[in-house]
Parts: structure tokens; C-alpha cells; sequence
């Protein structure tokens, strides 16, 4: 009988085929997740408001759907405590399908909640409980994918196969904005508040089932077996990695908050003061999101590849500089009303986006020794979303209805860069570091990694 294969050693990695196919099954599986998570927020902007907040006035409403938005975010940091703990002690590859299934299942039972007028508060109060499933289920899943493809890229391209997962992002949010662009375009006002709302939740379910299945066949990471193998795993992983790495996790977090406020700003805040605040259509802001997530799709795995060349931090450092430069002209252009430079707009600020979002799911991994890693990833990204993502929907609307003036927004953009830029400029750069050391601390490579050619 042929013995089993012994674990990869570390260093090893996979041939370019089965490399290609792994980054596939990371990319698609985060795609479904963002999918429906950022469904929640088109929704939220667009519909949520009156159908589960209908007895308070709009912008009340919309403040009230956002908040639900943000729940997302608390469970997000509980998630990736509890995902990271078995990622780093049972595998990457096990939580991957459990976190994926999880998602998949609040996002589809959202659509089937019945409205304000059917259940009274009953109604919010369950859809604040699935948004907090979801929030769950992404806290551990982000940080999986991401070291899928990063502990099994060889070491001259793990920024572009990081950036591969980014990915995910741009084309969920793309899927998200299409099936409500195709619902609201066929559908009456008064049938899409009804039930036209709940098709894309539902439609989910699909591309649950693809992800899943893709997902199924994919191996664990050569880094996590090398552990295994030497019995190196960390007992408590979260206890662990606090102990060695709590200012990489705070750092790594505040670092990172810029690409979550300024994504969020595009995604939810940009759409609902677009429609409700200059009269734009909900389908030419549609449309302005999907195509600026179109350049996304170029632009991320773009400098995901210049930061293997030239680091991750001059990387980071031009995307967030570029949206503190554009916090102001992002909303001088929305407010000329000309349809044209709404997507200048989107599509400039989506370029910095990319700039600083490219990079750094490999940045925060490289950050972390393997044994880790899983929550050390995990919770500092989860703890951008909350410092970031979280109260940018109702902090904008705040700012919206207090100063009536777009410009409070812009600062609050600029700040997040500011706050970004300096927690950045305090970690050191990780191009260089030993992705494959089992122990606490990721070490130097012995060599410069060479450039991609």
C-alpha cells in the first residue's frame, strides 16, 4: 500500500496550476461573503429605511439602518477572536466552510423577514440578529482566505496573491449593486420596497453553493501543517498572540482603518447622499459604484504586484495620501450634479482605494508568526472595520443633517488618512520577513526577495 505524503516543509510551495486554483477558491469564496455583506448596505441606504424604520422620519430612518449596518462590526471582532482561535489550532481550510455556510445562511433568512408593518419592532430586532450572524461569520472568514493564498504563495508574490483575495471586495460589492440595479430597473417603487428588495438576498443562496463547493477542494497551507507537524500550535492563540503582538494588532487596525471608512463612504454614505441629498437617481449612483468596482478589479491586484517590487508600505502610504487629497474634490464633484464627474468622482477615489487596499491584507499577515496568525490577522483587520467601516454610515448622515453641508464628510475622510498614515508610519516594512516560521515572530529573510518580472 503507498504511504500517505508527508505535509509540505516549509518553504515549499505549489506549482503555478494548483496556485492559480487556490487563489480562485480564496477569491470567489470572499466574493460571495462581501456580496452579502455589502447587499446589507445597499439595502440600508436604499430601502431598509422604510421598511423596517417606517415611523420615524427619513433621516432618522436612514440613521437607524445604518446603525443596524454597523452591528455587523462588534460581531465581526467577536468572530475573528473565535475563528482565529480554531484557524490557528484545527486549520484554515475547516473554517473557511463553516464561516462561508454561516454567511450564507443569514444572508438568504434576510430576505424572508417581513417588514415593520407585518412584525412591529419584531421586525428590526431580527434583522439586527442576522446582520450580527453575518458579522460573525466574515470576522473569521477574511482572515482565512487570506492566508489560503499568502502562506502558499512563493515569496517574490505574496502581495499580489494577497491582493487576489482584495479582490473579493470590489466584485461582490459590484454583484451587490448589480442585482439591486436590475431589480430596481424592473420593478415598480412601491414592488421594490414590497418584496423586489428580498430577490438579491435570496439569489445568495447560488452563490453560497458555488463557493462552497470550490472551497471543498482546496489543501490546508504548508505554513499551519509545519506547525502542526512540531506541535507548535499556541494553546489559547488570542492569549498568545496579545502577549507578543498586541502592538501590531493596534497598529495594524488603525493602520488599516482608512480603506474601510473610505470604501464605506463610496459604498453606502456616497449612495444615500447622492439620492437623498442631491436628487441623483439611485441607478446613476448604481451605476458609479459598479463601474468605479470595475477599476477595482484592475487596480488592486495591480498594486498588490508594485508592492512586491517596492515594498508594502510606499504602497500604502500613496493610497492613503491620495484619499486625504481627494476627501474634498470626491464631494465638489458630487455636488456639480453633472452625472459625468459623479463618476470621475468614484472612479479617482476608487484608485486610491485600491492603492491602499492592495497591499495590506499581506502587509497585516506578514505582521504575525504563523502559530498566530489566523487571529493576529483577523482581529486587526476586524479592528480596522470597527475603528473605519463601522460608524461611517450614520457618523456621515449625522454630519449630513447637523451641518447640511458635504464638506463636514470630507473631513472626517481626511481625518481617518491622518489617523492611517501615522499608525503606519510606526510598523515596520514586512516585504522581506519568513512567512513559513512556526514560532511567535515572523524573522528576517536571510536575502532580499527578488523583484517580479
Amino acid at each position: 500500500m503507498t504511504a500517505p505524503a508527508s505535509p509540505p516543509t516549509p518553504g515549499s510551495r505549489l506549482d503555478a496550476t494548483k496556485m492559480r486554483r487556490i487563489s480562485l477558491a480564496s477569491m470567489v469564496g470572499t466574493t460571495v461573503e462581501w456580496y452579502d455583506l455589502f447587499l446589507f448596505g445597499t439595502a440600508s441606504a436604499l430601502v431598509f429605511g422604510k421598511v423596517f424604520f417606517p415611523e420615524f422620519d427619513g433621516a432618522v430612518g436612514t440613521i437607524l439602518s445604518f446603525l443596524t449596518f454597523a452591528s455587523a462590526y462588534l460581531a465581526r471582532m467577536v468572530g475573528a477572536v473565535l475563528f482565529g482561535h480554531f484557524g490557528d489550532r484545527l486549520g484554515r481550510k475547516s473554517m473557511l466552510l463553516i464561516s462561508l455556510t454561516a454567511m450564507g445562511v443569514a444572508t438568504f433568512c434576510i430576505g424572508l423577514v417581513p417588514g415593520y408593518d407585518t412584525l412591529g419592532v419584531a421586525a428590526p430586532l431580527l434583522l439586527l440578529g442576522l446582520r450580527v450572524v453575518q458579522g460573525l461569520a466574515l470576522g473569521g472568514e477574511w482572515g482565512g482566505a487570506v492566508l489560503m493564498t499568502v502562506e502558499h504563495a512563493p515569496d517574490d508574490r505574496r502581495g499580489f496573491f494577497g491582493s487576489m483575495v482584495q479582490i473579493g471586495v470590489p466584485i461582490g460589492t459590484l454583484l451587490a449593486n448589480g442585482a439591486f440595479l436590475v431589480v430596481a430597473s424592473t420593478t415598480s417603487s412601491e414592488a421594490l420596497y414590497s418584496w423586489g428588495w428580498r430577490i438579491p438576498f435570496l439569489a445568495s443562496a447560488i452563490l453560497v453553493g458555488i463557493g462552497f463547493y470550490i472551497r471543498l477542494h482546496i489543501e490546508e497551507t504548508p505554513s499551519f501543517q509545519a506547525v502542526r507537524q512540531e506541535g507548535a500550535k499556541a494553546r489559547i492563540p488570542f492569549f498568545a498572540l496579545m502577549a507578543r503582538y498586541w502592538r501590531q494588532v493596534l497598529l495594524g487596525g488603525v493602520a488599516t482603518l482608512s480603506t474601510g471608512s473610505t470604501f464605506t463612504l463610496m459604498v453606502a454614505s456616497g449612495v444615500s447622499y447622492g439620492t437623498n441629498d442631491l436628487g441623483h437617481s439611485k441607478n446613476l449612483m448604481l451605476w458609479a459604484v459598479m463601474v468605479s468596482c470595475a477599476v477595482a478589479f484592475v487596480a488592486i491586484p495591480y498594486f498588490g504586484r508594485l508592492s512586491d517590487r517596492v515594498g508594502r508600505k510606499p504602497v500604502i502610504y500613496a493610497g492613503i495620501a491620495a484619499e486625504a487629497v481627494l476627501a474634498f474634490p470626491f464631494f465638489w464633484l458630487l455636488d456639480t450634479g453633472s452625472a459625468p464627474l459623479v463618476f470621475v468622482a468614484y472612479t479617482l477615489m476608487m484608485i486610491a482605494f485600491s492603492a491602499n487596499y492592495g497591499p495590506i491584507a499581506t502587509f497585516l499577515a506578514e505582521l504575525f508568526g504563523t502559530r498566530v496568525r489566523y487571529s493576529g490577522l483577523s482581529v486587526s483587520y476586524m479592528l480596522s472595520g470597527l475603528l473605519g467601516s463601522a460608524a461611517t454610515p450614520a457618523v456621515t448622515a449625522w454630519l449630513l443633517t447637523a451641518t447640511g453641508s458635504s464638506s463636514s464628510i470630507a473631513w472626517y475622510v481626511l481625518g481617518a488618512a491622518t489617523v492611517s498614515l501615522l499608525a503606519l508610519l510606526l510598523l515596520a516594512e514586512t516585504r522581506f520577513g519568513d512567512i513559513d516560521e512556526p514560532g511567535l515572530a515572523s524573522t528576517p529573510a536571510a536575502r532580499p526577495v527578488k523583484a517580479v518580472v
